[in-house]
């Protein structure tokens, strides 16, 4: 699937080394200021080649607005937003062909379509999520509107929590060829209360499941997540008074829908697949070789993978917002 979303619906296409890759979103409400100039910040922060820790491959990444904009508002019609490859080296990727690459979806696609783009691992490469951030910026926009603010950061990298310590240990893989992976943190405040649907739309169900739907995320937790299986229930309950919840450990959701507390929501990052260091593998014909991966890769895809998250965070949440509004319309009309 290509498209995620009910009411607010996204498209993302394109592959890391076509001529470009790109978001429609259907189901924008009309009249949200939008210009290129709200989207290309989030991208910037997203994109590779801003400093020595980041993939050198040199994409500006600018974005642009091809439909659903007039006069600076969104119509309400599908937004449809390109951003084109400029720095793409797909020779790099010539060895590759017919080689499976250790961590990487090389073999699983190969044996669902029968086929796959080695060209930096096509829909599989990191760089499919530039149109996920900029439809998220998108959905910022909306979601500030009406008061909502998402935010992020990193919290650890290779189990270390202290940034100058954290950028050490990025530095130090890189030196040796190798990669490491890390923890985020993803909040939103000013979520209302009564976001999600019961049973199977909950609300921390379509938060996990849009955020394991980033190719190199392998584990999310909302609140306590995995401490509360170490916690009896009078620790983990939130306690309320007449002023509201004294704790958060739920993370702001309960029964799968929100509870006006911060949504809190952590996500842990595997390591970049790529690597110099010479890994086992096997070729599609069955035979086993050593395989050194060469081209242009972060040893540490976390900080880059920030925005991505927190673009996933705010598209579940107008989302989810958009489809409460069903519910209020109706609810009014029969008082």
């Amino acid at each position: 699937m290509n498209t995620f979303g009910r009411s607010f619906r996204i498209t993302t296409f394109g592959e890391s080394h076509g001529p470009a890759l790109g978001v429609v979103i259907d189901g924008c409400p009309a009249l949200i200021p939008l210009s290129a100039e709200d989207i290309q910040p989030v991208l910037d922060r997203r994109r590779p080649g801003t400093g020595p820790l980041t993939s050198p491959r040199a994409e500006p990444d600018r974005v642009e607005i091809l439909s659903g904009v007039f006069e600076g508002k969104t119509t309400g019609m599908p937004v449809a937003l390109l951003i084109r490859n400029a720095d793409a080296r797909s020779s790099d990727y010539d060895a590759l062909r017919d080689v499976y690459r250790p961590g990487h979806a090389d073999y699983a696609y190969k044996e669902k379509y029968g086929f796959r783009d080695h060209r930096g691992g096509g829909r599989s490469s990191g760089r499919e999520t530039v149109g996920r951030v900029a439809a998220g910026a998108v959905a910022a926009k909306c979601l500030a509107r009406i008061g909502i603010d998402i935010s992020g950061k990193v919290e650890e990298i290779h189990g270390v929590s202290d940034p100058p310590a954290m950028e050490e240990e990025i530095r130090n893989a890189k030196g040796a060829g190798d990669s490491v992976g890390g923890i985020i943190r993803i909040s939103a405040t000013g979520v209302p209360a009564g976001l999600g649907d019961p049973v199977f739309g909950k609300l921390d169900a379509q938060i996990a499941s849009a955020m394991m739907g980033i190719g190199a995320v392998k584990g999310v937790e909302i609140g306590d997540g995995f401490a509360a299986a170490r916690l009896k229930g009078s620790e983990h309950n939130d306690p309320m008074d007449a002023t509201g919840f004294l704790s958060n450990h739920a993370g702001g959701i309960l029964g799968g829908i929100s509870n006006g507390n911060e949504i809190v929501v952590r996500i842990a990052v595997k390591p970049t697949a790529s690597i110099a260091l010479p890994q086992k593998t096997r070729d599609s014909e069955g035979k086993e070789t050593i395989i050194t991966v060469g081209g242009r890769h972060d040893p540490c895809i976390v900080p880059r993978l920030l925005p991505v998250a927190e673009a996933m965070l705010a598209l579940v949440l107008v989302d989810a917002f958009l489809e409460q509004e069903k519910y209020r319309v109706f609810s009014r009309a029969g008082t």
